[in-house]
């Protein structure tokens, strides 16, 4: 039997494959590499000494989906495949609706036809919007506020609704915080394409030299230093997460939605400067003004995933920083070799 993850060659897809295969799970990521490198693959072998299958293939082609379950004895899916910028999901909603709602449908339909029904779905806090208190328990209300958060909520609506339908089905939906950090060889990490979306890729290419300086988008909020707040997580503990809630997967009543985040918020300043400390550099930034959409802090309740997955995060800030510092001093570049260089 195997355990099917989509998206696997991705971040935080990539991270979860490698604890799969030293927990010996027979493995095959399924991903079209539109947003991953398949170097990632080649470093998750050689840091384990054990092979996976990769086949390059969308979840929104059916054809492809089905190729890989007539091929294989498919156990449970993680569902990590999906598109995940916000500020692309407003220029493209379209884009972001298809790729994440239709490709979740078409794998469950697939899933269906070959009778299997064990799923864990990568959702996201930002189905939430702007909480009315912290930190965030699952029971709040929904309102995500851009394309890509309710992306995530249409398919976890259409996750209930299946269940419903019928009660075989077996399904962890995690809402992720904000995950950052990589493994602690520095081997596999972030790769963003192009300017990162997000603050940890973007200090640390700061701190490189890659970028010029950090923009701070307000410091005007209603928090202890007027900076941001928001529940970072390292990728290793949400990894942790996924192998607990398989574990967890066949004792689950229908579907689970459970946060997975580390349950305190860190401000931007806080984590701009356990990045300096770790990183022994002065990293110049500008605040500027506050983007459209942004709250004032995001932060999670672990009670749930303590009690259901039983399961909590580990690692601290700075280990967050120092693993992401020795990614991106070993990997300027990404997974990418400079032209004209071996790195």
């Amino acid at each position: 039997m195997y355990i099917l993850v989509t998206g696997g060659a991705g971040y935080i897809g990539s991270h979860t494959t490698l604890l799969l295969l030293q927990r010996g799970f027979n493995v095959i990521v399924f991903d079209n590499l539109s947003n991953s490198s398949y170097e990632s693959i080649r470093r998750i072998e050689k840091l384990t000494n054990k092979e996976m299958i990769f086949i390059e293939g969308d979840v929104s082609n059916r054809e492809d989906l089905e190729k890989v379950f007539t091929s294989y004895a498919i156990e449970t899916v993680i569902h990590f495949a999906g598109l995940k910028s916000v500020n692309e999901s407003i220029e493209k909603p379209l884009y972001y609706y298809h790729n994440n709602s239709m490709g979740t449908i078409i794998l469950c339909e697939v899933m269906e036809q070959y009778n299997c029904k064990s799923l864990i779905f990568s959702s996201s806090a930002t189905v939430y919007g702007n909480p009315s208190s912290l930190p965030i328990e699952e029971t709040f209300p929904l309102h995500p506020t851009n394309p890509y958060g309710k992306s995530k909520l249409m398919v976890e609506e259409i996750l209930k609704d299946l269940v419903t339908s019928d009660n075989t089905w077996r399904i962890a939906v995690l809402r992720y915080f904000n995950p950052v950090g990589a493994h602690i060889s520095g081997e596999i990490g972030e790769d963003p394409h192009g300017t990162p979306n997000n603050l940890m890729p973007f200090i640390a290419q700061t701190a490189m030299g890659k970028q010029k300086k950090l923009y701070i988008f307000g410091n005007d909020y209603p928090t202890p230093d007027g900076t941001g707040v928001r529940d970072y997580i390292h990728v290793m503990d949400l990894a942790e997460g996924h192998l607990a809630a398989l574990d967890k997967i066949e004792s689950l009543n229908g579907l689970s939605i459970v946060n997975i985040g580390t349950g305190r918020g860190y401000s931007v300043f806080e984590l701009l400067e356990t990045f300096e400390k770790v990183s022994k550099k002065s990293i110049p930034y500008e605040v500027v003004a506050r983007r459209s959409g942004d709250i004032a802090a995001c932060y999670t309740d672990v009670s749930y995933a303590k009690k259901v997955l039983h399961w909590e995060a580990k690692r601290t800030l700075k280990e967050m920083c120092e693993d992401t510092w020795r990614w991106q001093q070993k990997n300027p570049y990404g997974y990418k070799k400079p032209r004209g260089k071996e790195l």
